[in-house]
């Protein structure tokens, strides 16, 4: 019984790391897409139906080519941070809320939080195993921002946990059945989803690729697989930032493609933001981080743990 569970946990994950590369896959074509529409002009189209195998063709090209590496490199840790980079994207995902056949996690937003962690090694590593200059800014300027943001991200998640008195994703769709969490924290909401913009090191906080002036930030060294990694990489974090925001606010109901028409929307949100806004000023980044959105949480977690215990002391 128990080699059965065992089996079927590991044929769960598999299956669902391979859902997940195969949804960044067609996220990078449904971004190159629409940028294409928001710059007037047609995105990829010449491959197959509409440009469908698109990503296929683009991923056969980048894992079948030359791996170039600089001389003065420090090789081992720069050919290891991708994959690195690449497997707690994909790890991270563990914690879907599945009702069966998958781990329960009970301490889920922990295992969240540690894994973005270590997320940040990997920038740093590759960064300044390049041993470029570029890079290692780039490097810097990732963690910096990543660490910065991550106090933010932990105190808007304890406001959740105060509220619902459980670190288990599984409870947020228990608690939601009548109400998503969007109308009662709508605040909360907004400086989530510009923390995770931040997180995953996107535009307009793209700091760590700022190619107006450090060429390509950390990844300047990479080619082929290396870069495809580091790519899917990014793309998988997407995807797990848009599910955790639409788990936390939209209602969870895993089962349904209700969830994943929420999912894609706001996968949608990440490209929209792209195609739109220009890059932030790197120190008013900082300024928003430290200044803005520390003080609103504390705030917002007084408040709740205020509401907490006085609705406790009325039930008891």
């Amino acid at each position: 019984m128990y080699m059965l569970d065992m089996t079927m946990n590991i044929f769960s994950s598999l299956l669902l790391i391979i859902c997940v590369l195969v949804g960044v896959a067609f996220l990078t074509l449904l971004e190159r897409k629409l940028l294409g529409y928001i710059q007037i002009r047609k995105g990829p189209n010449k491959v197959g139906f509409c440009g469908i195998p698109q990503p296929f063709c683009d991923a056969i090209k980048l894992f079948t080519k030359e791996q170039t590496y600089p001389i003065v490199s420090n090789y081992m840790m720069y050919y290891i941070s991708p994959i690195i980079s690449l497997f707690l994207s994909l790890i991270i995902w563990m914690i879907f809320p599945y009702l069966s056949n998958l781990f329960n996690f009970n301490l889920g937003l922990l295992f969240f939080l540690c894994c973005t962690s270590m997320g940040v090694y990997t920038i740093m590593i590759a960064g300044w195993s390049s041993n470029s200059n570029y890079a290692l800014l780039g490097g810097l300027r990732a963690v910096a921002q990543t660490i910065s943001y991550e106090v933010s991200m932990a105190l808007l998640l304890l406001c959740f946990i105060i509220l619902i008195g459980s670190f288990n994703l599984i409870d947020f769709e228990i608690y939601q059945k009548n109400i998503w969490f969007m109308f009662l924290t709508f605040p909360l909401m907004l400086m989530w989803l510009s923390s995770s913009l931040a997180e995953t090191n996107r535009t307009p906080f793209d700091f760590a690729e700022g190619e107006s002036e450090l060429v390509s930030g950390f990844n300047v060294e990479y080619s082929s697989g290396g870069f495809a990694l580091i790519f899917l990489a990014e793309y998988a974090s997407i995807l797990f930032m848009s599910m955790l925001f639409t788990v936390m606010f939209l209602g969870s109901g895993v089962f349904s493609l209700f969830f994943y028409m929420k999912l894609t929307f706001i996968s949608f949100i990440f490209i929209w933001v792209r195609g739109t806004l220009p890059r932030y000023r790197y120190d008013k980044l900082m300024y928003l981080a430290w200044k803005s959105y520390l003080p609103i949480t504390l705030n917002y977690l007084l408040f709740l743990i205020c509401v907490k215990l006085y609705l406790m002391s009325i039930l008891f």
